[in-house]
């Protein structure tokens, strides 16, 4: 049996990782989401163990300590992590897996993982990012003004990605990401 692929999905917020993530996995039967961990608080529909682990700041840095996870980041005043466990596993059975972290978490695995296919998706420009986070309707003023400051910061990275992802349409980019999937499953290399 061959060994899995690992997809990385970042972006800044707003850029549509994670509606595009859970769609295309409901596409794909070969392709599994990584349960990643946040010490954020839940949003209205978010189950603990499916969404993410939420764990307490305290029980996140004790993972840390215990040297648990393949990256971890603190990302708008909150902790995200993805578990050793949650990846190593499922690669070695031969199934594919996309994570959904931030840029930071995706340097960290790129280091760790050459064979890694990082994706980089965003927004066609400022204006589009800034309506998708106001029309969330799920952050203050002070939040949005953050992740849009960030998500400057964010745009930098995009060099160090495999593939960029322009997220007009979900339909556009669900179809894009397909193809990039399909590529590197059936044996693409990473350049």
């Amino acid at each position: 049996m061959s060994k899995g692929r690992l997809f990385v999905i970042s972006g800044p917020s707003g850029a549509g990782k994670s509606t595009i993530t859970k769609k295309i996995i409901s596409l794909k039967d070969n392709l599994f989401l990584s349960t990643s961990v946040t010490t954020r608080k839940p949003r209205i529909g978010e189950i603990d163990g499916k969404d993410y682990y939420f764990y307490t700041k305290e029980k996140f840095i004790e993972n840390i300590e215990k040297n648990n996870f393949i990256e971890y980041a603190k990302v708008h005043n909150n902790y995200y992590g993805t578990l050793k466990s949650e990846i190593s596993e499922k690669l070695e059975m031969g199934k594919n897996i996309i994570l959904e972290i931030d840029v930071q978490g995706g340097e960290q695995i790129k280091k760790q993982c050459s064979d890694a296919v990082l994706i980089f998706v965003k927004a066609p420009n400022k204006d589009e990012l800034e309506k998708r986070l106001r029309s969330r309707n799920t952050d203050t003023e002070e939040v949005i003004e953050l992740r849009l400051k960030n998500s400057l910061k964010e745009l930098e990275y995009e060099k160090f990605y495999n593939e960029i992802l322009i997220n007009i349409t979900i339909e556009d980019s669900l179809d894009k990401l397909s193809q990039i999937i399909d590529k590197y499953v059936t044996g693409g290399d990473i350049s």
